[in-house]
C-alpha cells in the first residue's frame, strides 16, 4: 500500500497494531516513505513508550533499519478503566491496554439512584481497582462505560432510556470525569459512553469471532437489546438507536416501561419472566433472580424462558434475514439452554433457509466480562486512531 495516507507516526503505529506492517521495511514499502522518514517518525513512538522492539534483536536507532527486526505495540504503558452499570448492579475493571483484566470489583448499584450518585460511586470504585493493583492513577489513559439504554455517540448522552430515570440527557462523561479527578487527583482522561449490548458485542466479536463480518449479539436481561458488529466495527444507526429490538411490538397487551403496549420485551425479557414467575406464586425479582432459578432446574422458569426464548426467535428471524450475520450470540440472564432451545425453534421456523445456512448461534464466551472488555477495547481504538494518535503525541511534545 503506497500513497499519502500513512504518513504520519499515527499512521505507522496503525500499521503495527493491526500487523499489517511489522518490520521498518514492510512499513516503508506500505506507506512509500523513506527509510529515513520511517526512522524518524518510529523514533517518536519510542520516545512516547507506544512502541517496542520483538524478541528477533536488541533495540537499536530506528535510524538504523534491521528489517528482521519486529515492532510490538507496548500495551504496558498505560491502563484503561471501564465500568458496566446495569439496572441494580455494577462492574468496573482496570484493564492492560490490550485488553487483559487486571483487577475487577462488582456490587449493587441502582442506576435508579440517579446518575450523580452513580457516577460518584464509580468514581470511588475505580480509585479502589488502581490501589488493589498499586498502579498510579496518571497511568490511565481513558475510561470506558456501559449503560442499559440508547447512547448518543456523538454527546455520549443517553436519550429517553426506559431503565435509568433521571438520566436522560445527562453529561455521563463530564461527570464521570470529574469523579475519577475528585478520587485520585489524577488528571481528567477522556470517556466513551455506549450501550451495554454494543459493547458486549465489540467485546465478543473480537474476543471471539475476529473473522466474522457480520456478528449479532443480543442481550436478554432486565430488558432486551442487540449489538450489530458490522467489518469490525458497533453499527449504531443515525443516533445511538439501532439494535433496540426489545421495543419491537409483538402484538402483546402486556404494557412496557417505555410505555408503549406489546413491546418484546414486556413479555420476554428476564424482567418479563421474573413477574410471570412472582404470579405464579414462585418469588423472582428481576432477571438474576430468574437466572439463578433456571441454574436449579426451577421446572416453571425453564418453561417461561423457552416460551421468552420463542418469542424473542421469532423477532430475530427478522433481524437474520435483514443483515444475515455468522454469528447470532444470545448473552444476558437468561442465556441459557431452555432460552436458546426456543429461539432455535422459531428462528430457523421463521427465517429463510438461505438467511441461516451458515448462521451459528451460540451463547456468550466472555459472559459478564464482555461489557467491560468491549469498553476497554473502544477506549484504545478511540485514543490510538491514527489522527488521535498523532495529536496525542504532539501534545507529549515528541
Amino acid at each position: 500500500m503506497t500513497g499519502r495516507g500513512q504518513t504520519s507516526a499515527g499512521d505507522l503505529l496503525e500499521l503495527v497494531r493491526s500487523g499489517r506492517a511489522t518490520t521498518r521495511g514492510a512499513l516503508q514499502q506500505a506507506t512509500g516513505l523513506s527509510r529515513a522518514t520511517v526512522g524518524q517518525r518510529l523514533e517518536r513512538l519510542f520516545r512516547a513508550g507506544w512502541l517496542r522492539e520483538g524478541a528477533g534483536g536488541p533495540v537499536g536507532s530506528p535510524l538504523g533499519g534491521r528489517p528482521s527486526i519486529t515492532l510490538e505495540f507496548d500495551d504496558a504503558h498505560a491502563v484503561v478503566l471501564a465500568a458496566d452499570l446495569d439496572t441494580r448492579h455494577a462492574r468496573a475493571a482496570l484493564l492492560s491496554l490490550n485488553g487483559e483484566i487486571l483487577a475487577e470489583r462488582s456490587g449493587e448499584l441502582s442506576v435508579e439512584d440517579g446518575p450523580e450518585t452513580v457516577l460518584a460511586a464509580l468514581g470511588g470504585w475505580f480509585a479502589g481497582l488502581l490501589t488493589a493493583t498499586g498502579r498510579p492513577a496518571r497511568a490511565v489513559c481513558g475510561i470506558g462505560l456501559a449503560v442499559p439504554g440508547p447512547v448518543d455517540s456523538e454527546t455520549g448522552r443517553v436519550v429517553q432510556p426506559p431503565m435509568m430515570p433521571g438520566w436522560d440527557g445527562y453529561d455521563i462523561r463530564g461527570r464521570l470525569a470529574r469523579a475519577f479527578t475528585e478520587r485520585t487527583g489524577a488528571p481528567q482522561v477522556p470517556v466513551l459512553v455506549d450501550n451495554d449490548a454494543n459493547l458486549m458485542a465489540y467485546g465478543e466479536q473480537r474476543a471471539g469471532h475476529p473473522d466474522c463480518s457480520a456478528f449479532v449479539l443480543v442481550k436478554v436481561s432486565t430488558g432486551i437489546g442487540a449489538g450489530v458488529v458490522v467489518d469490525g466495527s458497533v453499527y449504531r444507526g443515525v443516533d445511538g438507536g439501532a439494535g433496540d429490538i426489545g421495543h419491537i411490538r409483538v402484538g402483546a397487551d402486556a404494557l412496557c416501561r417505555c410505555g408503549s403496549q406489546g413491546c418484546l420485551a414486556a413479555v420476554a425479557s428476564g424482567g418479563a419472566v421474573a413477574r410471570r414467575l412472582t404470579e405464579a406464586g414462585v418469588p423472582a425479582g428481576s432477571g438474576s433472580d430468574v437466572r439463578e432459578l433456571l441454574a436449579a432446574g426451577h421446572p416453571e422458569a425453564v418453561a417461561l424462558a423457552r416460551e421468552a426464548g420463542r418469542l424473542v426467535g421469532d423477532v430475530l428471524a427478522t433481524v437474520v434475514t435483514l443483515l444475515n450475520p455468522g454469528v447470532l450470540m444470545i448473552a444476558g440472564d437468561l442465556a441459557g439452554t431452555p432460552f436458546l432451545t426456543g429461539v432455535r425453534e422459531l428462528l430457523y421456523q421463521r427465517a429463510l433457509p438461505r438467511s441461516t445456512a451458515h448462521l451459528d448461534v451460540v451463547t456468550a464466551r466472555l459472559g459478564e466480562r464482555a461489557a467491560l472488555v468491549g469498553a476497554g477495547a473502544q477506549v484504545v481504538e478511540y485514543l490510538y486512531a491514527p489522527e488521535r494518535a498523532e495529536a496525542r503525541l504532539l501534545a507529549l511534545g515528541v
